[in-house]
């Protein structure tokens, strides 16, 4: 027999584990009182209180699906037979400067006609969007549409 050889009769005992936790008695590690010492502790991000603090921008929701593209000024075929005459050019820039339209503020803005009404002069309708049925009744009068 050699000494690396012999075992002990009655080994160590280990204690055995509970799981109740253990090593972390009374306030377990949190210090003593407040909110930090509370179950399901949350303390408000202080970065947050600066976003609270930025103006909202009203109208435009998390729920908002209003399109951001700028949607052209409508204008009906009755319109045009009132404040063009036979031969005129119609385009954006005509309308705003005989007062046809209202908004368009800017200089760059479009223009959609609708075949609302009945047309009887020959106009040529020039960088204006153009519904189907108003094509076809400035056609049918003898104008031209072209973009």
């Amino acid at each position: 027999m050699q000494i690396n050889n012999l075992k002990r009769k009655h080994p160590n005992k280990k204690s055995t584990q509970v799981g109740r936790g253990g090593k972390r008695g009374k306030t377990s590690g949190r210090g003593t009182k407040g909110q930090k010492a509370r179950a399901g502790r949350k303390i408000r991000p202080e970065f947050r209180d600066f976003i609270k603090k930025l103006p909202k921008m009203r109208g435009r929701g998390k729920n908002m699906f209003k399109s951001f593209k700028i949607k052209p000024l409508v204008v009906n075929l009755e319109v045009l037979e009132k404040h063009f005459s036979d031969g005129e050019k119609v385009s954006p820039q005509e309308l705003a400067r005989k007062k046809v339209l209202s908004g368009g503020k800017d200089s760059k803005f479009s223009v959609k006609i609708l075949g609302e009404g009945t047309i009887t002069k020959k106009l040529s309708v020039v960088n204006c969007a153009v519904s189907v049925s108003a094509k076809e009744k400035i056609e049918a009068a003898g104008g031209t549409v072209s973009l």
